[in-house]
């Protein structure tokens, strides 16, 4: 299948080897791919088993256009949705394909929108400030940057990017006002921090880039409706892997892969259980997966990746 520059450039698909193990001994059902992208990682679950049947979910529509080219080739096996993924729930219970089998989540910004310069997701890019993975939406970063109030800045700095000179960037960001590009954001943001920070080997203005992008696409809240509305309808020994690149994201997945592997109890620690609490999913690693030491070399936006990955479980008896 010959897959054209728009899908290659959309994503390079992260540790494919090591999802293609965890759902190697998946057969048949339904597929979610619920950050579609490109269709890099979509394209591999479909090769591996042909009674696989996909639902690609992506908000971005130029992802969807460009995964429907580069899966063309499987025809009706695949349905595409331009949606936001925590909507996973009612899409899959209306999809064709069977019980759901296997989820996979690769969570934070594709390669494709931050190389696109127009779309305004990075700093090398002198573009107006958008950053929305949906053209619909109506929050941009121009709204952010110039409406927020100063605490919000900083409180979103520190929350979305652990940005140590939040106070100094936002105090920055507000003097700056009105900024209207990119470029005028980045150097707003390189001259409001200190003069060590600014001879740093990355530029001064990427956590703050990457925690507008993270407000603007409301990104950490949609992740825990999404994985339990998974989980939910997830059948047993089907199973859901994720791919995080930033440590709120992974942080949200742990919680929530931790409290159904433990089979959180809601009851008093006075009283006997009564609530029938019991794990739901087996953790296929306790610890994260990385990517390897070559991929890394081949594709360096792979080295912040972590991988998590787990198993339904039977119900227990009762």
């Amino acid at each position: 299948m010959s897959v054209s520059t728009a899908a290659r450039s959309f994503h390079q698909p992260v540790m494919v080897d090591e999802i293609a193990e965890v759902f190697a001994p998946v057969a048949g059902g339904l597929f979610v791919d619920a950050t579609l992208g490109g269709g890099g990682h979509a394209e591999m679950l479909l090769r591996q088993d042909p009674e696989r049947q996909l639902l690609g979910i992506d908000r971005d529509p130029e992802a969807i256009a460009a995964a429907q080219e580069r899966l063309a080739a499987f025809g009706d096996r695949v349905t595409l949705r331009c949606e936001r993924f925590d909507r996973l729930g009612e899409l899959v219970d209306t999809a064709a394909g069977g019980p759901l089998t296997g989820v996979l989540f690769d969570f934070g910004v594709s390669s494709h929108q931050l190389d696109s310069g127009e779309r305004g997701f990075s700093h090398r890019h002198d573009a107006p400030l958008d950053m929305r993975m949906d053209s619909r939406s109506a929050l941009d970063a121009g709204v952010v940057v110039n409406t927020y109030e100063f605490a919000e800045l900083r409180d979103l700095l520190r929350r979305h990017a652990g940005e140590r000179y939040a106070h100094r960037i936002a105090a920055g960001i507000v003097a700056a006002r009105p900024l209207r590009s990119t470029r005028q954001l980045a150097d707003a943001v390189k001259a409001a921090v200190p003069a060590a920070a600014r001879r740093s080997r990355r530029h001064p203005a990427m956590r703050t880039f990457a925690a507008i992008r993270i407000e603007v696409n409301d990104e950490l809240n949609l992740i825990e409706p999404a994985m339990r509305a998974a989980l939910a309808r997830l059948q047993p020994c089907g199973r859901l892997a994720t791919l995080a690149y930033h440590s709120g994201e992974d942080s949200i997945v742990k919680i929530i892969l931790r409290e159904a592997a433990d089979g959180v109890c809601e009851c008093p620690s006075t009283l006997p259980c009564i609530c029938g609490a019991a794990p739901t999913v087996r953790l296929l690693r306790r610890k994260v997966t990385r990517p390897s030491g070559a991929e890394v070399e081949r594709n360096p936006r792979a080295a912040s990746a972590v991988m998590r990955a787990a198993e339904r479980l039977e119900p227990a008896r009762s």
